[in-house]
């Protein structure tokens, strides 16, 4: 019996890629899942191939969809944020319609569904979160105006969550993946190091979310040089820039 037998787990953004990955997965493990995102009809036909998983599509920038949201789904033990936009977005290139999209969707969203459902969890003295952050969040890269701070804005709030959540029974975690070979990497015109499949991702976030370690960054060759960035020289980073 794993830990997530006969227990209900809450993905948003499971209608693709990574989080149809990982509904699959977790499925495996015995859980029993809600799914959501905002195309329904994608939902349905995940559902109607897992035993023991129900649709809840909305959309995560409408507050008044995610408060009828969490009404619809009720009590769950575990929720996973992994809902996420992305296009590659050059400074020179400013878009605005389309930054503000992204950051609606990867953060603002978070903030949105988390407020309507942690007060909840804290009452109960129980619960588990697992957002789904981007090693693109350690640091600003080039082309990703909007992607990469509003992942950035997502590790700090695990963070905070963390410390502030210390005793309550509710543990936060994040996870870090590297590029994952999805329609949204579809996008990238470049070299992607370490490209994964959703499969191998959802098995590497279903280990993380067996524990209680905090932070879980993957691919780990690729995950240390984004770390290690943090101790280099600007002059070198920024050099001739």
């Amino acid at each position: 019996m794993s830990k997530f037998d006969g227990k209900t787990y809450w993905i948003i953004g499971a209608s693709e890629g990574l989080g149809k990955a990982l509904a699959e997965a977790l499925s495996r493990q015995g859980a029993h899942l809600i799914l959501s995102a905002r195309n329904a009809s994608r939902l349905a036909e995940i559902c109607e191939k897992l035993p023991n998983a129900s649709a809840v599509p909305f959309d995560v920038t409408d507050l008044d969809a995610v408060c009828r949201a969490v009404v619809e789904v009720g009590a769950f033990h575990g929720l996973v944020y992994n809902a996420g936009t992305y296009d590659p977005i050059n400074t020179a290139d400013w878009n605005t319609e389309a930054a503000l999209a992204i950051s609606d969707v990867n953060y603002f969203g978070a903030l949105r569904v988390l407020g309507e459902t942690v007060p909840d969890l804290i009452q109960k003295g129980n619960g588990d979160i697992t957002l789904i952050g981007s090693l693109a969040g350690y640091h600003g890269l080039p082309n990703a105006i909007s992607y990469g701070s509003s992942k950035a804005a997502l590790i700090s709030l695990a963070e905070t969550m963390r410390h502030d959540l210390a005793g309550t029974g509710v543990t936060v975690r994040i996870v870090n993946p590297g590029f994952i070979k999805t329609r949204l990497t579809n996008k990238n015109s470049f070299n992607m190091p370490m490209l994964m499949t959703p499969e191998d991702a959802a098995d590497r976030v279903v280990r993380a979310m067996s524990h209680r370690r905090f932070r879980t960054d993957f691919p780990a060759p690729f995950s240390w040089i984004i770390r290690l960035i943090d101790y280099v020289p600007d002059i070198l980073v920024y050099r001739g820039k």
